[in-house]
């Protein structure tokens, strides 16, 4: 924790810590007992897959004293796991159009059917929380045991929300038991949940998981009363899915502005551009990006060989949202199926000395006001000219490529900086770049990658320079 803020982090995403229907087995989006969080012995075991409660809150309390926010992964939009089944009446629907009736039986729509809805949580006994979940809770299933069959079935008296996603007709289902959040029961038990969990650990904030699976008012809500009941300055991301980045401003707007979004379209742009190598063009990663609409409530995740590229774009420039690292890119993987010894270790971006530099840099240098040279299909950059209240006000230069050839080009640092002699800082691209009396410097870049340039006698640049992960 003390390296991670040293490096300028100042939220922790962690996965969802509710005990899982698949137990240590489980990522905890299969969640089963919200009020679980590593502390009974339920699903085969008391820890979940990431640890015990007290483990969870050692590691808040380690976070919370370096002054790193942990977001809490909530999965509230389906339950999994359930003790036991109970018979229902039901009508199957169609899978790519949630509105349309499906003919079974020869017309006949609705069926008795068998589904998991019913939770007592035996190993909990009541604690915390003593509501037990049953069909009444739950708008939809995707099994009927009674068949063996899987599907989406809608159960009798119940409707789909109306304010969801459009995708596939109405997109408020999207797995196993759907949780129906306009039953009063239901909203009562959320709204007591999210009071109770800091209360138990060191949180800050939310990761909302699926929102364009549920009720847009419910969520409108369930955003307000944390910032009314727990606190206003709670950072809330919510995961929704869809590249549109106008749609995704709107739904900004909605909420009150009180909810951040993943940047979709800017993930979809760094894939495509990373994918077309050398025909990609540059200039036109940033196009219709959720940063443009909203930089103050986007949240930027990156992709593979892009990878040094993308996260110059989302850590340097201004205006760019909240950048969001990856554990992976910092520290490696062992893969989704680990084997003894860590045999199929992934090591990480450029072996993990690039990511911290440039973690570094936003950090020191990325401050002030910024030129963009995004003029040429095959290399672009932008320049940040430093502040005065930021490292003695030096700043820095980026440029990129993604040609199979070295590149250069002429940018505007500041008058400030005339005479300074600036080098890559990522160590790719030798040599020099002397700033002339009228500000401007002309940077090169090698092929297919990034070059940070900084003055070479910056304040904080013999750090950084030895700076080992």
């Amino acid at each position: 924790m003390p390296m991670l803020a040293s490096l300028g982090v100042t939220k922790l995403w962690i996965p969802p810590a509710c005990k899982a229907a698949a137990g240590p087995g489980g990522n905890g989006y299969d969640v089963y007992d919200l009020w679980d969080l590593g502390e009974f012995e339920q699903k085969g075991a008391r820890a979940t897959k990431w640890g015990t409660k007290e483990a969870l809150v050692r590691m808040a309390g380690a976070a919370a004293r370096e002054g790193v926010a942990v977001l809490f992964d909530a999965v509230l939009n389906h339950k999994m796991g359930a003790d036991f089944c109970e018979r229902m009446v039901a009508t199957r629907v169609e899978d790519k159009d949630r509105r349309v009736d499906m003919k079974v039986d020869g017309d006949e729509r609705r069926q008795d059917i068998e589904a998991w809805t019913g939770f007592e949580f035996p190993g909990r006994k009541g604690r915390y929380s003593r509501m037990k979940w049953n069909k009444e809770h739950f708008t939809g299933v995707g099994h009927d045991r009674l068949r063996g069959e899987d599907g989406v079935w809608k159960l009798e008296g119940k409707e789909w929300a109306e304010d969801v996603d459009e995708e596939l007709g109405n997109y408020d289902f999207l797995l196993s038991a759907d949780i129906d959040h306009k039953h009063p029961e239901v909203k009562a038990e959320l709204f007591r949940w999210i009071e109770w969990l800091p209360s138990q650990l060191q949180v800050s904030g939310l990761r909302l998981d699926a929102i364009k699976h549920y009720s847009f008012s419910f969520l409108r809500d369930f955003v307000a009363h944390v910032r009314k009941s727990i606190g206003p300055d709670w950072c809330i991301v919510g995961e929704y899915w869809r590249e549109d980045s106008e749609f995704l401003a709107r739904f900004i707007e909605f909420m009150d502005h009180q909810i951040s979004l993943f940047d979709v379209q800017l993930v979809s742009n760094f894939s495509k551009l990373s994918r077309m190598y050398e025909k990609g063009d540059l200039r036109k990663v940033l196009d219709d990006s959720l940063v443009l609409w909203k930089p103050d409530h986007a949240v930027t995740p990156v992709a593979s060989f892009f990878l040094p590229l993308a996260y110059a774009i989302i850590l340097l420039r201004a205006n760019c949202g909240l950048p969001c690292v990856f554990y992976a890119d910092l520290f490696g993987s062992i893969g989704q199926h680990p084997q003894p010894n860590f045999a199929n270790f992934v090591p990480p971006t450029s072996g993990g000395a690039i990511l911290p530099k440039m973690m570094l840099a936003r950090k020191l240098w990325a401050y002030g006001s910024q030129y963009d040279y995004f003029d040429e299909p095959h290399c672009v950059g932008f320049t940040r000219v430093g502040h005065s209240s930021q490292s003695s006000g030096h700043g820095l230069a980026v440029v990129m490529t993604n040609a199979w050839e070295y590149a250069s080009k002429a940018m505007f640092v500041g008058k400030q900086h005339a005479g300074e002699v600036w080098t890559d800082l990522l160590r790719w691209c030798p040599g020099q770049v002397s700033i002339g009396m009228d500000g401007w410097g002309v940077f090169p870049v090698g092929y297919r990658s990034v070059a940070i340039w900084v003055n070479a006698n910056a304040a904080g640049r013999e750090f950084v320079d030895t700076f080992v992960l």
